[in-house]
C-alpha cells in the first residue's frame, strides 16, 4: 500500500512519514526497532520497500511519484531522527544514471541492488585522459554476451567499498573519440580488479587508482547504447556537478544546521566581529552561498526538463570559489593561530582541513578550468576552442 502520493497534502505526507518512522526506527539507539544492532542492508531494504529511498521516482520504479518539494518533507523527517536511506534519488549517482538512461531491463535488474547497497564509484579519469575524458583508452572487447575490460583508472573515489562502478571504455577505435565510447555498470568485486588508495594532503584516502586486467561485464550492463556512451555519460556528469555544486565535498559533520555560520562564530571568538572590513567579507561569502543555492534550484528545474544543464558547471565552479574563499577568510580571522594543528587547536585543524579539502571540489567532476570552458561555450555562447582531433578516427589520434 502506498504511504503517500502526489495528491497528498504536506501535512498528510509529514504525518505519514513520522508515523512510519515511529513504527520502524529507534531514534535513541539509531537502529531499526526490534533489532539488537544496526544492520544497514536490512534497514535500507525497509526504506526502499516503503518508497522513501527514491520518493520522486514513479511507483513503477520503486518510488512514490512525489514532487521535489513533497520529497523534501520526507528528507527533513528522516534527518530529524537521523535515519539513513532517504533521498537516494538526489545523491546516488549510479542509481540516478541507470534510472535516467538505462534500459528497462537494466533498471529492473539493478536498481534494487544499487539503492539498497553502497554507492557506485566513477571509473572515468585515466592517467592520459583527465580533462579530456573523451580520450579514454580502457578497452572493452566483446566476448559472447559479455565484454572483457582492460585498462587503468585514477582519482576514483570510494573504489574500495564500491560493489559497482560506472565505467567509460573504448569499444570502437575506428571512429572519432566521442563516438566510440560505451558506458557500463561494471562489477568491482571480481578477479582482474585491483584498487590502490592514494594518500591525500588531508590525511584521507578517498581517491584510488584502479587497475583492470581482463575483467568482465555483461553486455546487459551497458548504460544507454553501444558506442553512444558519451551521451549517457553527460547525464551522470551533470548530476555529479549538481551534487558538488551543493557542497557534497565539504567536510562531513560541518555545522550546516547550526544557527550561526562558522565564519561568524570565528569572528566573534577572535574579537573581529565588529570590524567593518571583516563583516563585509563575511557578508559577501554568505551572499555567494545564497546565490549559488538559488542557481542550483534553477539548474534542478532545467535538468528535470532537459535531462542535463550547463548551469551545473556554474554551480560547481561557484562552490569551488566558496570553499577556497571561506577557508581564506577563516585563516585571516585566526591570524597566527591558523598555523597550529591537532586536537589542542581544533579551530585551526578544521580550517586547515577545509582549505586542503577545497581542492577536491576544484578537480573532481571536471576541473575549474574545464567548467570555465563549458560556461563560456554553452552558457555565454562564446566561440569554441579548436579541437583538431574531433573528426579523426581514435586509433589515429596521437597520445603522449
Amino acid at each position: 500500500m502506498t504511504i503517500c502520493d502526489r495528491n497528498s497534502s504536506p501535512e498528510e505526507i509529514e504525518n505519514a512519514v513520522d508515523t512510519w518512522l515511529d513504527a520502524h526506527w529507534d531514534s535513541d539507539r539509531r537502529c531499526a526497532k526490534g533489532d539488537s544492532s544496526y544492520d544497514e542492508a536490512t534497514w535500507l531494504k525497509t526504506v526502499f520497500e516503503a518508497g522513501f529511498c527514491v520518493p520522486t521516482w514513479p511507483t513503477e520504479w520503486f518510488g512514490l511519484g512525489l514532487r521535489q518539494k513533497q520529497a523534501r518533507i520526507i528528507e527533513k523527517a528522516f534527518a530529524k531522527c537521523k535515519a539513513p536511506g532517504h533521498s537516494r534519488d538526489r545523491f546516488h549517482l549510479g542509481a540516478i544514471t541507470v534510472f535516467k538512461v538505462g534500459s528497462d531491463e537494466l533498471k529492473r535488474a539493478m536498481l534494487p541492488t544499487l539503492l539498497t547497497g553502497p554507492i557506485c564509484c566513477l571509473l572515468y579519469s585515466e592517467p592520459n585522459a583527465g580533462s579530456d575524458l573523451a580520450g579514454v583508452r580502457t578497452k572493452a572487447i566483446p566476448d559472447g554476451d559479455e565484454f572483457v575490460i582492460t585498462g587503468q583508472k585514477i582519482w576514483t573515489s570510494n573504489a574500495q567499498e564500491a560493489e559497482y562502478g560506472m565505467l567509460l571504455s573504448r569499444t570502437d577505435w575506428d571512429v572519432p573519440k566521442h563516438r566510440g565510447i560505451t558506458f557500463f555498470l561494471f562489477p568491482m568485486k571480481q578477479d582482474g580488479v585491483e584498487v590502490k588508495p592514494i594518500n591525500q594532503i588531508t590525511g584521507e584516502s578517498e581517491f584510488n587508482e584502479v587497475f583492470i586486467t581482463e575483467a568482465r561485464v555483461p553486455a546487459s550492463h551497458i548504460i544507454g547504447n553501444l558506442n553512444e556512451g558519451w551521451t549517457s555519460f553527460q547525464t551522470a556528469i551533470a548530476y555529479e556537478r549538481l551534487i558538488m555544486g551543493q557542497g557534497i565535498t565539504e567536510r562531513q559533520g560541518k555545522s550546516k544546521a547550526d544557527s550561526e555560520p562558522q565564519l561568524i562564530r570565528l569572528a566573534r571568538k577572535y574579537d573581529k566581529y565588529d570590524d567593518p572590513a571583516v563583516r563585509q567579507k563575511i557578508a559577501q561569502a554568505l551572499a555567494y552561498r545564497e546565490l549559488n543555492n538559488l542557481n542550483m534550484e534553477r539548474a534542478k528545474e532545467e535538468i528535470l526538463k532537459n535531462g542535463s544543464s550547463s548551469l551545473m558547471s556554474l554551480g560547481k565552479l561557484a562552490m569551488s570559489r566558496i570553499q577556497h574563499g571561506e577557508a581564506a577568510i577563516a585563516t585571516d580571522l585566526m591570524g597566527n593561530e591558523a598555523l597550529l594543528d591537532g586536537e589542542e587547536s581544533l579551530d585551526a585543524a578544521n580550517v586547515n582541513f577545509d582549505a586542503a579539502k577545497a581542492y577536491m571540489n576544484s578537480i573532481g567532476g571536471g576541473t575549474d578550468q574545464i567548467q570555465k570552458n563549458i560556461i563560456a561555450e554553452r552558457v555565454l555562447n562564446l566561440p569554441k576552442g579548436p579541437d583538431l582531433d574531433r573528426n579523426t578516427a581514435f586509433r589515429d589520434v596521437k597520445s603522449s
